[in-house]
């Protein structure tokens, strides 16, 4: 498949993530669906990680390890802690910095090209940011100042699982160099499962599986299978033939997604700091990297004529 649109289909699964698991936290604690997601996500991808299983080092091991814990636990739990407090559709605005992280960090860490514009560019995407974080601040709409503080408490969680998920990327990147992504894929979703299970136990004190109901449902299947299974799958299989520094443009499909869902599912609407902090954000990644040449549909024309 093309690396490119791999990425696509990814960002169009994850840009549904958010609305979808709202609903689902609205039946099931949210340390267990972590759990089942990536427990159910680790049985769907064992075949394809012992078809491609290799020898590792304890280094490599250990590598994966901290892959997981960055890319799976923090990034996943901090995002489910994050749903039931702000509404959903500021996830994937808030995600779509990651680009201006990845830009720093493949810099700094994987040692890519620079550009130019940056400076600028991160200031403004910066500030898109900030707008939607503190907007509760300044939104009435019969919030009260607890709420207002929870809202607010929400959008820094989803700052926390964005850098959970940069620090992933980065360290993805450096390890299907020398292992198959599918074997780091598998693995990853049992360390994933492991760090969560400790923490789904006090929640089965005060819930449990009769409890289920269409909405757990519904948020344990696309989690397991779609945007575990398949969308890791492929974003894993993307990241390996792509620079580091494009991954992030992908990330422009996930709000229209999101907000197409979270309107009849959620009956949450955009409010005008949201459109104006997505005209930052997104402003400040085409001006800090200079990527309207980089779009992903010009991007998907250009690599169709290489071969991998």
């Amino acid at each position: 498949m093309n690396p490119v649109l791999a990425l696509m289909i990814t960002n169009l699964i994850w840009g549904a993530a958010a609305p979808i698991f709202k609903l689902a936290l609205q039946n099931i604690p949210l340390f267990t669906l972590a759990f089942f997601r990536f427990f159910f996500a680790s049985l769907f991808m064992f075949p394809l990680g012992w078809k491609y299983w290799q020898p590792i080092t304890l280094k490599q091991f250990f590598s994966i390890f901290l892959l997981a814990l960055f890319a799976i636990t923090v990034n996943i739990g901090f995002y489910f802690l994050a749903l039931p407090k702000t509404v959903s559709i500021n996830a994937p605005i808030i995600g779509s910095a990651q680009p201006i992280f990845l830009y720093l960090l493949s810099i700094f860490i994987l040692k890519e090209k620079p550009h130019k514009r940056v400076l600028w560019g991160i200031i403004i995407s910066f500030l898109g940011v900030m707008t939607i974080v503190l907007s509760p601040l300044f939104l009435d709409g019969g919030m009260t100042l607890l709420s207002k503080e929870k809202a607010m408490e929400g959008n820094l969680l989803l700052i926390i699982a964005t850098l959970g998920s940069v620090m992933g990327v980065l360290m993805l990147k450096k390890m299907v160099k020398t292992v198959n992504h599918f074997q780091i894929t598998s693995i990853s979703f049992i360390f994933g499962a492991l760090t969560f299970f400790p923490l789904m136990l006090p929640e089965l004190n005060t819930w449990s599986l009769s409890q289920l109901d269409y909405r757990g449902l519904i948020g344990i299947i696309f989690g397991a299978f779609f945007s575990s299974t398949i969308a890791y799958s492929l974003f894993n299989y993307g990241i390996s033939k792509i620079n580091a520094q494009e991954v992030g443009i992908f990330s422009y499909i996930d709000p229209i997604i999101a907000v197409l869902l979270a309107i009849p599912l959620l009956h949450e609407y955009p409010t005008p700091f949201f459109y104006i902090g997505s005209i930052f954000v997104f402003g400040g990644i085409l001006i800090a990297e200079g990527r309207i040449h980089y779009h992903p549909l010009h991007l998907l024309k250009r690599i169709n004529k290489t071969k991998y």
